[in-house]
């Protein structure tokens, strides 16, 4: 197998991803299943074996999914309906372990050099691929695979592994092309506090405080009777990432979410606690806290207690990614509570930056499904993925069964009938029951992506948002003259997109990945230290938390994650 200049990788703390597992086939395959010359040899003798026609015969496949959570896909309408196209049924498993930790399996894969047929490993790709255990695709997808390149089109060179090894490993799990039609993960306000302030928005800052303030002063109280809090976060635990330390890349740096780095004209990776944005960014937030504006218990209350507070519509404004507070928002839907629902907002430090939150980063890799040199017929296996590319398969699998959970109009165009949209959006088993995206792994197309009839990919694209949207989001839509939420924002046209993936879904060396878990360990209750104690005590603070960060390796850990992105930039 090619090996790269660095060796030993692992993924850098990337905190979502989703998918499946699989096929049945056992360890038995010989010689090196990750050199591009094997793969061809094998794919030769099954094409052969195959007669070079598409063979749908019945075939399972062990298929291992690190986000899985039940292992009855194949059964449900979608499964059944992938199933009869293409005679692939998949045996799902999942992490078992008490800690629902997915390296753990991996590491027992590797130390037993048996492997499912299909793997969706999230974190452990680079340890699979470091063990040979992962096949190269590259010559697999050329006969097989017109789908497969169709997909990833002008991204597709984006799914090699590294300048020094340019075979194809994984299909990327992520949403290829696509818009975003709502944001997360910067400052969002109540809908209530912008119909108060004639749905002027802020812009900065300090605009976004005055507003808070003001609201806060005026409705000391919800009208229950409930002690209003100005902001609040989860930050017990891991959700301090969330709703502490990444909106600070995006309000104080502008900056796209690369993880626990920010990156510069010339491609240095810079730890984003060394930018002077992010230290005037935490001293504001410090004077929240000692001012009462944010929650005293933001550090200490439970991720459930955090939801509820935002259920109650207690309070005003908070900095989080809309997936993390999705339930409050339908519950405050459900509740008849609209205003008391969250806007998102392009507010950064200052006037002169723009909000990235539509920036499209590029194709996301070092999350994706692979092919194990345990499978023995890898032939199949493509095939099966280069089917969940074409249209067939990528509308089977993201709208459903026509007829049953969506139908055609008199256009040909795809839609769903409104107790269809109901029940995807208030049955948490939706998906689960009906197949429908529910096996997050798989290769798909992004929202708003649009086949060659110019009918969408998927369910989700500007016009079924615009009529999901509640009365409080219409009217704010209404006030500032413009279609869409989003469009307050700056647009993705606005930015370049970069000639690297996110820098958090790559497979990193374990060196790097070592030392940034030890970084995050230090980082976690000095951030939470420089907030919480008198912000008269912030800089000399911030500057030990520095000063800890340097002698733990943070420079280092830049100076190689600087060298490992060289590998995957355009040569």
């Amino acid at each position: 197998m090619k090996r790269r200049k660095i060796l030993a990788l692992l993924t850098v703390g990337a905190l979502l991803a989703g998918t499946l597992s699989g096929c049945g086939g056992d360890s038995g395959a010989s010689g090196d299943a990750g050199s591009a010359g094997s793969t061809g040899e094998a794919a030769g003798e099954s094409a052969d074996a195959q007669g070079g026609g598409d063979d749908t015969s019945p075939i399972t496949f062990e298929y291992y999914n690190a986000d899985g959570k039940d292992d009855g896909w194949s059964d449900t309408p979608v499964g059944s309906a992938i199933a009869d196209a293409t005679g692939v049924r998949l045996e799902i498993t999942y992490p078992v372990s008490s800690t629902g930790d997915p390296s753990e399996d991996v590491a027992l894969m590797i130390a037993n050099d048996e492997y499912p047929d299909l793997i969706y490993s999230k974190t452990s790709a680079a340890s699979l691929y470091e063990a040979g255990a992962l096949i190269d695709m590259t010559d697999l997808i050329e006969q097989y695979g017109p789908n497969i390149k169709k997909m990833y089109g002008d991204e597709f060179e984006k799914l090699k592994w590294s300048a020094d090894d340019p075979g194809i490993y994984q299909l990327s799990y992520a949403g290829v092309g696509g818009r975003y039609f709502s944001t997360g993960g910067t400052c969002q306000i109540q809908y209530a506090v912008l119909k108060e302030n004639n749905y002027e928005y802020p812009r900065t800052l300090d605009e976004y405080e005055a507003m808070i303030k003001s609201y806060l002063a005026a409705h000391p109280t919800t009208e229950d009777g409930l002690e209003t809090i100005g902001m609040s976060m989860s930050a017990a635990d891991w959700h301090w990432m969330i709703t502490l330390a990444n909106p600070a890349g995006y309000i104080a740096d502008a900056a796209p979410d690369n993880g626990s780095w920010l990156v510069d004209e010339n491609y240095n990776c810079i730890f984003k606690q060394k930018s002077e944005n992010e230290r005037e960014y935490f001293k504001w937030l410090s004077r929240m806290y000692d001012e009462g504006i944010l929650d005293p218990n933001f550090a200490t209350q439970t991720d459930d207690d955090y939801i509820a507070k935002l259920v109650s519509g207690r309070v005003i404004a908070i900095t989080d990614a809309n997936w993390h507070y999705y339930q409050a928002h339908v519950s405050l839907n459900a509740e008849g509570k609209t205003d008391k629902t969250y806007c998102g907002l392009p507010v950064t430090l200052r006037a002169d930056q723009k909000a990235p939150s539509l920036m499209y980063q590029g194709l996301q890799v070092g999350y994706g499904i692979a092919i194990t040199k345990s499978c023995e017929d890898p032939v199949r296996a493509i095939k099966f993925l280069d089917y969940l590319c074409s249209d067939e398969g990528a509308i089977l699998y993201r709208w459903g069964i026509e007829g049953e959970h969506y139908f055609l109009d008199e256009n040909g165009m795809r839609y769903r009938t409104e107790e269809e949209i109901a029940k995807a959006k208030t049955d948490p088993d939706y998906g689960k029951n009906t197949g429908i995206g529910s096996c997050v792994g798989f290769p798909i197309y992004g929202d708003g992506v649009q086949d060659a009839n110019g009918d969408y990919y998927t369910p989700t694209n500007k016009q079924s948002t615009i009529a999901e949207y509640n009365e409080e989001e219409k009217a704010a839509c209404e006030a500032w003259g413009v279609e869409m939420l989003t469009d307050i924002f700056p647009q993705p046209e606005e930015f370049e997109t970069p000639p690297y993936s996110p820098l958090w879904a790559y497979g990193v060396p374990q060196e790097i990945n070592s030392t940034v878990t030890v970084l995050n360990e230090i980082l976690f209750p000095a951030l939470v230290k420089c907030v919480t104690d008198p912000v008269d005590s912030f800089d000399a603070n911030w500057d030990a938390m520095l000063a800890d960060l340097e002698a733990n390796g943070m420079q280092e850990a830049s100076d190689m994650m600087t060298e490992f992105l060289a590998t995957k930039l355009p040569q």
